[in-house]
């Protein structure tokens, strides 16, 4: 058997398998992972490990029931910009990551700069969120918002 690492970006159909695997389940043992891709447990390893290495896995983490955790309101805050140079974005961006209650921010390339996607317990909660911490990060011109009357498919593939 060749020792030679492969390039970075060459994942084979196993390697595929592998990542299909955790994403439906992060917790698989590589004893049921190496019995449905087809490997002995030590293969299987080594190609999970160097699937980490090389970057194409990130981390792994705990799926949260936001209801159960009283956090089902979803608002999407569309943000325009007042100042678009690259200090200004980093500023936001530096910014907007020290916000707990917000899920997820995008550059947009549109009519607004970014979006962000915010959960809290309800709509009161997100008027505090939008007015004390998402309209005072830096450069922010204006905010729209949409609420999400319900999640069809969240957190992934």
């Amino acid at each position: 058997m060749s020792k030679i690492k492969p390039f970075p970006g060459e994942i084979d159909a196993i390697d595929r398998k592998i990542l299909d695997l955790l994403v439906e389940n992060a917790r698989i043992s590589i004893t049921e992972m190496s019995e449905i891709v087809g490997l002995s447990k030590t293969p299987c390893t080594l190609r999970l490990q160097r699937l980490i290495n090389d970057g194409y896995i990130d981390g792994f983490r705990a799926v949260l029931n936001p209801k159960k955790l009283g956090l089902d309101h979803v608002a999407f805050a569309e943000v325009k910009l007042s100042d678009t140079k690259e200090a200004a974005l980093n500023a936001f961006n530096s910014a907007v990551r020290k916000i707990k209650e917000v899920e997820e921010c995008h550059m947009i390339a549109g009519r607004f700069d970014y979006l962000i996607k915010i959960r809290t317990a309800d709509i009161r909660r997100y008027r505090e969120v939008l007015g004390e911490k998402i309209s005072s990060l830096p450069n922010v011109a204006s905010t729209s918002t949409s609420v999400a009357m319900e999640s069809i498919k969240e957190g992934g593939r």
